[in-house]
């Protein structure tokens, strides 16, 4: 998969290289980016997106604003649960869609000038007129690319974090917009973590969110933990954690009191793995790399001769100075291995002639990958995009003929 040339302008970033990009807008300032994607062909229709929406795989939700207040339900929705389109006021978010579609993961790639271990997935979100979610903040940047339709955007530094009581969305209590503006399909709108926005469709529309991973420090901290734990659970080596002791207790008239020499074993305890600083970037690098709960994968086909591998679209890959991490699962590397295997993960495809390179170990590694569906041979992929967007234009022939009919 190409990478972005950093210095290169693009229209993606309304004539901004992507470094340059960085450095004026990253966590800084919005930025409003007029055609920056062509979108006269959406890579997901309507009945595309509803029928993801009915998946038990995908996770989707229903806002609804009605007289009675703001509504909220989780998918899957079959089409009779969704109310009639021609209703005003209502939404439908579907989240990883990247994983779904490959033409939603070639979009989402055309992101990698931002850390993978950032990048988090591709939302889509049908608005019938006047749909939306309400005023907002969001805790990480988010492009919000608007696919077809319209919708009016109204932004605002965040001034009142207050949210509305007792409502199901997090609604904010005293939204002031600073700034307009009416997205037509190919335009995008780039924001910074806590920058107060409205959305508000204007008829029919589609619209595309691109969000990051961002961790709360107590988040990460609880979750390397835990994997670090796991792990050491996995060990069944004999006394592989020493047990603490005391063989110098004595008789004590105040047993509730917990001993000083324990306090010291428990600090003692949690330093120790705070030191082991390979336990945790290993942690870090297996935890970014875990597949979300409903991601799945599908047994694939051995390694062929001559013939190019890619990584599934639902494959997370990453590496660090000593190791490769892949869904979850790390190895560590070193010398040409790890060369190729950084390349695989920075391109998410490796040629012919690199695998003929690859020594028995890797090509090992890789064959597995391959069988668990990480890995994929890179024809078969073509293949399953070529069905998928045959089924996709079989989907808007179909309706084009019904309303002929």
């Amino acid at each position: 998969m190409p990478q972005p040339e950093l210095d290169t302008v693009t229209p993606l970033l309304a004539g901004l290289s992507p470094r340059s990009f960085m450095r004026r807008h990253w966590h800084k300032r919005p930025l409003l980016i007029r055609g920056a994607v062509d979108v006269a062909r959406p890579f997901v229709d309507r009945a595309a997106l509803f029928a993801l929406a009915a998946r038990e795989d995908v996770e989707s939700r229903l806002v609804e604003q009605r007289k009675s207040g703001w509504q909220l339900r989780h998918g899957p929705f079959e089409r009779g649960a969704l109310p009639p389109v021609a209703r005003a006021g209502w939404s439908l978010l579907v989240q990883g869609v990247d994983q779904q579609l490959d033409a939603a993961h070639e979009l989402l790639a055309r992101f990698r000038f931002v850390p993978d271990a950032r990048l988090d997935d591709l939302m889509v979100s049908w608005a019938s007129d006047g749909g939306g979610v309400g005023p907002h903040f969001d805790s990480y940047d988010v492009f919000l690319l608007q696919l077809q339709g319209r919708r009016r955007w109204r932004i605002g530094r965040l001034a009142d974090p207050e949210l509305l009581p007792e409502l199901p969305l997090k609604i904010l209590a005293n939204f002031e917009a600073e700034e307009e503006f009416l997205l037509e399909a190919g335009d995008m709108l780039y924001l910074p973590p806590r920058w107060a926005h409205d959305g508000v469709a204007e008829g029919e529309c589609l619209t595309a969110s691109i969000g990051f991973r961002a961790p709360t420090r107590d988040e990460l901290a609880r979750a390397l933990i835990e994997r670090m734990l796991d792990d050491e659970e996995d060990d069944e080596t004999p006394d592989a954690s020493p047990r603490f002791r005391d063989p110098s207790q004595v008789a004590t008239s105040s047993p509730a009191d917990i001993p000083a020499r324990l306090q010291i074993f428990a600090a003692e305890a949690v330093a120790r793995r705070l030191r082991d600083a390979d336990a945790i970037a290993i942690a870090l690098g297996e935890w970014l790399t875990e597949p979300k709960p409903n991601v799945w994968f599908e047994a694939g086909a051995p390694i062929a001769a001559g013939v190019a591998l890619a990584l599934d679209r639902r494959t997370r890959m990453l590496y660090d100075s000593r190791h490769v991490f892949i869904n979850g699962e790390s190895w560590r590397a070193a010398g040409a291995d790890a060369r190729l295997l950084r390349a695989l993960a920075d391109t998410r495809r490796l040629e012919p002639r690199a695998l003929a390179r690859a020594s028995v170990g890797a090509r090992e590694l890789l064959a597995r990958w391959c069988k668990d569906g990480w890995l994929r041979l890179a024809e078969a992929m073509m293949g399953e995009a070529r069905d998928e967007s045959e089924r996709s234009a079989s989907s808007v022939r179909n309706r084009r003929n019904a309303r002929r009919a």
